[in-house]
């Protein structure tokens, strides 16, 4: 069974290495074109990229998905399945190519947290549960009927980072599963058991903007809490400092602990506790800051920040 892989960050290059330790006969890996980044903006390889020139794999990065020679070189390529992990939105000329069909790994029970950020958007929500589905694509974008489905616990402290490093392994294993299936039922001749998705039951992840990551502190703890863990390390959710004597500076904070008390004060005033810690008081509860970052400055403990920072009396998170 020959098969063309589809992905482009590290969240893809378990799936296909699983693929290639069980011989899996990957004739072509399409991954996005290198991009500038960092200060010198020196051309960057994908992950995929690079882990499939590693391998020794046939790497393709079309700019455009519709590019007649793009789509020539996957017909000569013949693949009989196409496997996508986190890449593009595919055209139908695209994902139609194989007999066998194109098969996308999602991070998230489908039709739950349909779209670009399943894994940020379910921890901001508050949800306890989460998992992966493997469907096979069809024209509305994560639409297309299951095949596999597997469940996964978040904890009330579990970051979207955390989150995404077990998903990326487990995403792997299932994906392995899918193929197997596949494989077998092309074998036997037998029907695959697909399961419809129910559009009563849709939700939706957008994507992530910068809006999204501003901490509005007459927000509940709790939702502030899920904010910041949903949205580290990366981008990060972020607020403004004022010092109360008219400057601002940006702060990103990663880590936070909910806190018991009775705590006064008005939204985004801070209670420096010995010295050491830092509480902020939300619209409902507050939180404790574990782990934060000035702009221009390493990101740090809490302990170890307030060292270094100068801190007015007036000052507060706005």
């Amino acid at each position: 069974m020959k098969i063309v892989f589809m992905g482009t960050p590290d969240f893809a290059v378990p799936s296909l290495k699983i693929l290639l330790e069980k011989a899996y006969s990957i004739v072509g890996v399409v991954t996005a074109p290198d991009k500038p980044a960092g200060r010198g903006k020196k051309l960057q390889e994908s992950a995929v990229k690079k882990f499939a020139v590693e391998r020794g794999l046939n790497v393709l990065q079309p700019t455009n998905l519709k590019d007649p020679g793009f789509l020539e070189t996957l017909n000569v390529l013949q693949p009989d399945l196409q496997i996508v992990v986190a890449f593009r939105m595919l055209p139908e000329s695209v994902w139609n190519l194989p007999p066998l069909g194109t098969y996308n790994l999602h991070a998230s029970l489908l039709p739950q947290y349909r779209g670009a950020a399943p894994i940020n958007r379910a921890i901001m929500n508050g949800e306890t549960k989460t998992g992966l589905t493997t469907f096979k694509l069809q024209h509305a974008i994560d639409s297309g009927n299951i095949l596999l489905q597997e469940e996964v616990a978040i904890g009330e402290n579990t970051t979207a980072g955390e989150l995404h490093d077990e998903l990326m392994v487990k995403g792997a294993a299932l994906l392995l599963k899918t193929v197997q299936l596949i494989e077998s039922h092309q074998e036997s001749g037998e029907a695959l058991p697909f399961k419809v998705q129910r559009e009563a039951e849709v939700s939706h992840a957008p994507k992530i903007h910068k809006d999204t990551c501003r901490i509005h502190w007459e927000d509940s703890a709790q939702r502030i809490h899920n904010q910041i863990r949903g949205l580290s390390p990366y981008p990060a959710a972020y607020t403004l400092y004022d010092n109360g004597e008219g400057a601002t500076t940006v702060i990103k904070i990663y880590k936070t602990a909910l806190k018991n008390g009775n705590y006064t004060g008005t939204n985004g005033s801070l209670i420096d506790e010995n010295g050491s810690s830092l509480v902020v008081v939300c619209g409902e509860g507050a939180i404790e800051i574990l782990e934060l970052q000035q702009e221009g400055k390493k990101r740090l403990p809490t302990e170890t920040f307030l060292k270094g920072f100068k801190r007015s009396e007036r000052g507060k998170f706005i």
